[in-house]
């Protein structure tokens, strides 16, 4: 299973963005997937997660900004950002958890990180 990640940039206060992450490969099923972000000098964070049936749950620092949403038929999940902030400046990676055709076991999958940068 591979995920890409893509839609990150340079960004002013106060702006938007839109990650997006499509999961491809002999996938039989995805359960939950989610969104995490690493800042410099900081541990990796959860900033959003969404359930297979399309429940999200979000970090405190970005709720009422932030909406995760996903295309179960695209195997994708979608970050929309607004509002951002200088302290959202951080390399967002997204994750799956997921089963292979023929797998018994969901396995937690990784993309690779896009950056997003908030500055003026």
């Amino acid at each position: 299973v591979q995920l890409q990640a893509s839609g990150g940039g340079l960004v002013q206060p106060g702006g938007s963005l839109r990650l997006s992450c499509a999961a491809s490969g002999s996938i039989s099923s995805i359960n939950a997937m989610g969104w995490y972000r690493q800042a410099p000098g900081k541990q990796r964070e959860l900033v959003a997660r969404i359930t297979s049936g399309g429940s999200p749950n979000y970090a405190d620092s970005v709720k009422g900004r932030f909406t995760i949403s996903r295309d179960n038929a695209k195997n994708m999940v979608f970050l929309q950002m607004n509002s951002l902030k200088p302290e959202d400046t951080a390399v967002y990676s997204c994750n799956a958890n997921a089963r292979v055709v023929g797998g018994i076991w969901f396995n937690v999958y990784w993309g690779q990180g896009t950056q997003v940068t908030v500055s003026s």
